[in-house]
């Protein structure tokens, strides 16, 4: 039964049992339990219960074996149950059994559950066991509690290499490159050599250009361990470097050593392109993709579409969600929200939102996809609608969802509702800090109505430093209504605090034009010019 369980042989397992049953062996619970264990680890989770709810007797072996076998799959909940169910027979939990409960708590984000399941590790002295301390670790790392994972860390008398690579995810998860390039370093101090996994977690909280000195020096690291040419490594490069670099020639170079061509590294290098802005780059990898026989997922068309809303490719796009059809992923959740965010952009509102509402479930992407595109096309007073419906729903709005909301309030002239979303945003505890895009948004709506004396005091009255957009929006809906007291102010507000911005002075220098000071504006132009500042010009697709 060990050697069926083991290999996952579950016809020879199925004659095993069955000689069992003729043998008369079926009352002893450890070959019963053995049973249950085969069942469970050969993914026949319904077997294993039926026969588990059949033994008169088990051993904390048996409910290992269940527990176990639900996680694997999927079934966390019902993971969860049992042990509950086995701690309420009286039977002494195993490190196993605390540490499967863990993973299940894990999987549901269930932290509630989890810190109970720590205060009984606390209390039957299981804590010292370092696979129950990793999974505690794991465990507040999965629930968005790193600072009570890295307390727990800090407190294990002994940690592995696991331990750290758990430690070193938590962080990564919440993008502190900081801390987990510390973690890595103190590992290696402490002669524990990092893993594919823990590099791979490592490069993973790598999120921009402030982080591409880190990965230079892990990817040298990688280089010297002889790792470069591990699949899950290689990706994650690709990704890496579209993130942190915005060279096309060293992503190109990171690309053009990754040793393996399958479905992981293709769906890198498109939506690495497609992340530089190089979406017909992107398109060319994936026809070639397919020309190569590499099987498509999800992942790959999620990013395709992408690429193709960012060039407002429709006809392509209207190809790809035929595609789409063929190959069975609309019923994808993340497909169909990157068709309703790629129509949107290639203006196609009305297939966007035919796609939204032929969905069957919406998760708060698919909202903020529709929301944005309303807003963005001028849709305002049909985006704060579908707002309200969406705040009748189980969906939470988080801080892209007012955002969008606040942008179309803007545009259609809604300041009391937009005043309104902003305080609904600003006093609920459990959605992020208001960001400087969300103050500009409301500075935007109160100049958009003219209420300029009231949007000058809202950014007197900011608890955050302004940003430029915010004076921005400020001064241009001065010039726009005339108040050149406002606007003189303005100006020269960004201009203080942001004089490397060639915008400000373009701006400035409408003020001054407006005001009649056409030598000043003049001077102006020419200060921006000496100081090698250009303002980057706009462009069209027509």
């Amino acid at each position: 039964m060990s050697f069926c369980a083991k290999s996952g042989s579950f016809h020879l397992g199925i004659q095993a049992h069955s000689t069992i049953l003729k043998l008369g062996f079926i009352s002893n619970v450890y070959i019963c339990s053995a049973v249950v264990d085969m069942y469970a680890k050969c993914g026949e989770i319904s077997s294993a219960r039926v026969l588990f709810d059949q033994m008169p007797q088990r051993t904390v072996v048996t409910w290992n074996s269940l527990i176990s076998g639900y996680l694997a799959v999927n079934c966390p909940k019902i993971a969860i149950e049992l042990f509950i169910k086995m701690l309420k027979a009286a039977i002494n939990v195993s490190a196993f059994s605390v540490s499967s409960c863990l993973a299940g708590c894990s999987q549901l984000e269930a932290r509630e559950v989890g810190t109970q399941v720590h205060g009984l590790i606390l209390k039957t002295g299981l804590g010292y066991n370092v696979v129950v301390g990793t999974s505690l670790v794991d465990m507040y790392s999965k629930c968005g509690d790193v600072d009570d994972s890295r307390l727990v860390f800090d407190h294990m008398v002994n940690r592995n290499v696991i331990t750290w690579t758990s430690m070193v995810t938590g962080y990564s998860q919440i993008e502190k490159p900081d801390e987990a390039m510390a973690l890595v370093k103190e590992m290696v101090r402490q002669d524990l050599r990092p893993n594919c996994v823990t590099y791979n977690s490592l490069l993973s909280s790598f999120s921009g250009p402030d982080c591409l000195s880190y990965c230079l020096q892990v990817h040298c690291c990688i280089i010297q361990l002889g790792l470069e040419s591990n699949v899950y490594i290689a990706a994650t490069l690709v990704t890496v470097y579209s993130k942190c670099s915005s060279s096309l020639e060293d992503f190109k170079k990171v690309c053009s050593v990754v040793m393996t061509c399958d479905n992981i590294t293709w769906n890198a290098v498109i939506a690495g392109y497609s992340k530089l802005g190089r979406h017909e780059e992107a398109l060319r990898c994936f026809h070639e993709m397919k020309q190569a026989g590499i099987d498509i997922d999800s992942y790959t068309l999620t990013s395709v579409v992408g690429a193709i809303g960012s060039s407002s490719f429709l006809e392509e796009g209207k190809a790809m969600h035929a595609l789409i059809h063929r190959t069975g992923y609309i019923s994808h959740l993340n497909v169909q929200n990157g068709l309703v965010s790629m129509y949107a952009r290639c203006g196609a509102i009305g297939d966007s939102k035919r796609v939204f509402w032929f969905m069957e479930e919406h998760d708060v992407i698919s909202w903020n996809a529709l929301l944005t595109a309303f807003a963005h096309h001028g849709y305002g007073r049909e985006a704060v609608e579908l707002f309200e419906q969406m705040r009748k729903t189980e969906i939470k709005p988080n801080s892209s969802t007012f955002l969008a909301v606040l942008c179309a309030c803007s545009h259609v002239g809604f300041v009391d509702k937009g005043i309104e979303y902003f305080d609904t945003m600003k006093s609920d505890i459990l959605l992020e800090p208001l960001k400087v895009e969300h103050y500009a948004s409301l500075v935007d709506t109160f100049g958009r109505a003219g209420y300029l004396n009231e949007a000058e005091a809202f950014i007197n009255r900011m608890p955050i430093l302004p940003a430029p957009s915010v004076y921005k929006a400020l001064l241009s809906a001065s010039l726009v209504h005339g108040n050149r007291e406002i606007a003189a102010r303005s100006a020269k507000k960004l201009l203080e605090l942001w004089p490397n911005d060639p915008a400000t002075y373009v701006l400035l220098s409408s003020v001054l034009t407006v005001e009649g000071n056409w030598d000043d504006a003049a001077d102006l132009r020419k200060l921006m010019c000496d100081r090698g500042l250009r303002k980057k010009p706009g462009y069209s697709w027509t």
